[in-house]
């Protein structure tokens, strides 16, 4: 640099940290990543969670391996799915970890519910062993690997519960720390409060106020720029210098100019609207009149790129009358098919039909989910294909609580880095994997069954086994997550994650002092565009 413009008045002028990159030799590295890697758009994590599984063999597509066109969908629970069929991708063959069973060969026996709640993201052991509804997990779990490496800030990662938060280790999945569960947020009026924050300057810098609104950092700065771009500088300088505002191009400015009141109400979501929606005490009671606004506040927190690992949960135990939908027993009771929590009994009458209304009730919500986000433009396609939107199950059936063959439905590539338009069997390939046996009991002229065909209805044991461990390591990599030396997550780590949990063998657990073991690490090749 010459003598006419000071070192410090250059970086004064120009953002000071910011504009000492074109001075890094490594500088041209970054922007051929960047220009790679599609670095323009953010990737993000988008978790939507509900209970007690569902009748497997009405979700399930019948094809387990291959493309899977709207039609294959419209056979299927999945049907309000059929539309983005093209982007959406089934993994198959997975299992959960940690599997309460009356035998307990394959998890602890704790609690059919909690124990799997506390293992589901953490794939750790829970404890105390003994206390039924108040086990809690010995590791953190995935949204807070993933918040504090890809989230502004590494900030924590948004939690959100429809009709009011989590208050008991039934209800939690998310741990900040080995034991310390996260409760998140069930009023949506808070939500609301803190991302219609980013709409005015509020405390914040002019600058920074601008870059948060979507004023691209070149923008604000283009003044100083032009004049430092005349000064008279080495070629290898004014190719650094160009190079940084490529650079800055790349990967500046894309998400955050959708932030915006504007934006908020082409939502739907005005101030009357979100206090309506949180209002009598989340309305779990009615869960019509907040769960839309609930996603589209999820949808409105990625545009504002306040969190990139956003979970929207639904509640353990609730009773549906809205939708044309009149249950007058709970969704717990329901999934034990005799609308008590007791194992065997009396079938309730009815009950499979009703099962599937509530599992037709979520996929509508889902569906409005993927479509709100894939209705946004964003880089070269929407939000929704910068995005990995999963739709996880508690278990797999809910009347056996088994982990196997997991339904699990994401849609979104992230960035191209997943396959879309297609089943992918992760544990054989095989395209005629089971559906499940969810209807084995309870079905017509069916009035009574026993403890011993309790686990029957569910897929038998030794199908659909591949640690979900796993498929968490494929998200975690996708929304660029990297982990330290020995493949686990890590602050700072440069490489791919490799390893996920304590166990990936769910046999392990039985015994939680057993030594850690991940016996297969890596993700699912599989799933990826190029794998």
């Amino acid at each position: 640099m010459t003598k006419n413009l000071t070192r410090r008045g250059f970086l004064r002028g120009l953002g000071g940290a910011l504009v000492a990159a074109p001075f890094l030799g490594s500088v041209a590295e970054r922007v051929a990543e960047a220009q790679s890697s599609g670095a323009a758009s953010p990737k993000r994590l988008i978790g939507f969670f509900t209970h007690h599984g569902c009748l497997t063999n009405r979700w399930f597509p019948s094809k387990s391996h291959g493309a899977l066109t709207a039609a294959d969908y419209e056979a299927t629970t999945l049907k309000h799915l059929a539309p983005f069929a093209s982007k959406l991708l089934m993994p198959r063959g997975i299992r959960a970890m940690n599997e309460w069973s009356f035998t307990r060969d394959y998890g602890q026996s704790t609690d059919p519910h909690a124990q799997v709640m506390g293992s589901y993201f953490t794939c750790h052991p829970v404890t105390p062993e003994d206390a039924k509804f108040n086990a809690r997990p010995t590791g953190r779990s995935l949204d807070h690997f993933c918040a504090e490496q890809v989230n502004p800030g590494g900030a924590d990662p948004l939690m959100m519960h429809v009709g009011g938060a989590a208050s008991d280790a039934v209800e939690c999945f998310s741990y900040s720390a080995p034991g310390v569960a996260f409760r998140g947020v069930g009023n949506p009026t808070a939500i609301f409060t803190t991302l219609t924050g980013l709409f005015g300057q509020g405390s914040m810098s002019p600058d920074t106020y601008k870059v948060a609104r979507g004023k691209s950092v070149i923008d604000i700065v283009r003044d100083d720029l032009a004049r430092l771009q005349r000064v008279d500088m080495s070629r290898s300088d004014r190719q650094k210098l160009s190079a940084w505002v490529e650079l800055l191009h790349q990967t500046t400015g894309a998400v955050r100019a959708q932030c915006s009141a504007e934006i908020a109400a082409a939502l739907g979501l005005t101030s009357a609207s979100v206090q309506a929606a949180g209002q009598s005490d989340g309305l779990r009671s009615d869960l019509s009149k907040c769960t839309n606004v609930m996603l589209d506040l999820a949808v409105l927190a990625a545009l504002c790129d306040q969190s990139r690992v956003v979970f929207t949960k639904f509640p353990s135990i609730i009773t549906f009358r809205w939708d044309g939908i009149s249950h007058t027993t709970d969704s717990d009771g329901l999934s034990h098919r005799t609308g008590s929590p007791s194992m065997g009994g009396t079938c309730y009458p009815g009950v499979n039909d009703r099962l599937h209304e509530i599992d037709d009730w979520y996929a509508k919500k889902f569906a409005y989910l993927v479509g709100r986000l894939d209705s946004i433009e964003e880089g070269d396609g929407t939000v929704l294909d910068n995005t990995a939107t999963v739709w996880f199950q508690e278990c797999s059936d809910g009347n056996s609580i088994n982990l196997n063959n997991l339904p699990i439905l994401q849609a979104g590539s992230c960035g191209g880095y997943f396959k879309v338009g297609q089943a992918v069997n992760v544990e054989d390939g095989r395209a005629d994997m089971t559906r499940g046996n969810s209807e084995g009991v309870c079905g017509p002229g069916d009035t009574e069954f026993g403890y011993d065909e309790v686990e029957s209805t569910g897929t038998p044991p030794q199908l659909a086994t591949q640690p979900i461990n796993k498929y968490f390591c494929n998200l975690m990599n996708a929304i660029g997550v990297k982990a330290g030396a020995d493949g686990f997550p890590a602050i700072g780590g440069t490489s791919e994650v490799t390893h996920f949990g304590k166990y990936d063998d769910t046999k392990l657990f039985a015994d939680p002092n057993n030594p850690p073991s991940i016996k297969d690490p890596g993700e699912f090749q599989a799933l990826r565009a190029n794998g």
